[in-house]
């Protein structure tokens, strides 16, 4: 099969970049006099001073995406809701995303819901969305999720126990602000646990059966990079948190198909709210045998890193409990085939999932 790929229209990285912010966006506003800009912002910076040096115009909508859980059909919903009131039948010159993977994710699947009819649920799975978004720029504030770069906006649908994307290259971004400085004050752990997802999705990418040389050369450099961010003596150094956002970068364009690491991270995401980073990590922690030298790796980056992951987090679950982790992970039929070939729910048995669970 041929595919069309595209990738971000245009990207800037450096530090104090975020200064460039309104002059990135005086085209857009140039083009569209009047019309309003929609700032999403993680809550995290709502009392912070990140806010003051934002572009905000009096006539603009700023919204506090909260990000305590990850976006689901119905945040994405509400969302949406609340731009089309504040837009009132008029144009956004611009969406603008500051945040991590949960408020770019919100903004792109937001995006795409105000120029298609329908719910969010609507657009879950591949190439659903027919018409194109506004302009989209994202200015990360943490690295790994690869979501500034992706084609895809993860949200967890609650009705149908299911967490997938909206995978649509209208999702991707138009534009994208790289500024390490941003990633200044996110809390250690929470660094790592995200930094590393970009880790897991690149390995997962270049151990599948999906492959193609362009994607395995963004993969490989990514994969390279986190090894030196979470292997060195200081992951949250200035030159690492730049490596770190350019791996995050890269990886996002990396991560198509995944493996085994990200069904099983989406049962914990579905089943116990279990942030997508944190989930990654104790997957892969009971992954050796499918993993074994991404395992080893990822080992050694906790203990040089002091970073604890906690066991017993699927302790004294009930049955049902651990059904419904075996039925969230096990439905992810690609990332499976991906590494296990056709014949996966052979390895993968009901039995050999939840004892992998119980593990964790």
């Amino acid at each position: 099969m041929y595919r069309n790929a595209k990738n971000v229209g245009y990207y800037m990285i450096g530090d104090g970049a975020l200064s460039q912010l309104t002059d990135l966006l005086s085209p857009l506003r140039d083009k569209m006099p009047a019309a309003p800009a929609i700032h999403f912002i993680d809550h995290y910076f709502e009392k912070t001073e990140l806010c003051q040096q934002l572009p905000i115009l009096e006539w603009d909508q700023r919204i506090f995406v909260d990000t305590t859980d990850e976006p689901t059909c119905e945040s994405v919903d509400y969302y949406t809701g609340q731009v089309k009131k504040f837009l009132n039948g008029s144009k956004p010159c611009a969406l603008i995303a500051y945040g991590g993977g949960s408020t770019m994710d919100t903004c792109k699947c937001v995006g795409n819901l105000l120029t298609n009819p329908g719910k969010a649920a609507d657009y879950q799975g591949w190439d659903l969305v027919k018409n194109p978004a506004p302009y989209k720029v994202a200015v990360p504030t943490l690295s790994g999720t690869g979501s500034e770069t992706s084609r895809t906006g993860i949200m967890l649908n609650k009705e149908k126990k299911l967490k997938l994307g909206m995978n649509s290259d209208y999702s991707m971004f138009d534009q994208v602000l790289l500024d390490q400085r941003l990633t200044a004050s996110v809390p250690r752990d929470q660094y790592f646990y995200t930094g590393v997802d970009t880790f897991m999705h690149c390995f997962e990418s270049l151990s599948g059966s999906y492959r193609n040389t362009v994607v395995d050369s963004f993969a490989e450099k990514a994969l390279d990079l986190t090894k030196k961010v979470f292997l060195s003596d200081d992951m949250m150094s200035d030159h690492n948190r730049e490596l770190l956002m350019i791996a995050s970068f890269k990886g996002g364009m990396a991560a198509g198909f995944v493996g085994v690491v990200h069904p099983l991270s989406a049962g914990l995401s579905v089943v116990l709210g279990m942030h997508h980073g944190i989930a990654n990590c104790y997957a892969l922690s009971v992954l050796q045998d499918i993993y074994p030298e991404p395992y080893e790796i990822f080992m050694e980056m906790l203990k040089k890193q002091k970073v604890n992951l906690p066991k017993g987090i699927c302790k004294n679950l009930t049955a049902e409990q651990y059904d419904a982790l075996y039925e969230a992970s096990i439905v992810h039929e690609k990332p499976l085939i991906n590494r296990l070939g056709e014949k996966y729910k052979e390895i993968l048995t009901k039995e050999n999932v939840i004892d992998r669970f119980k593990r964790m």
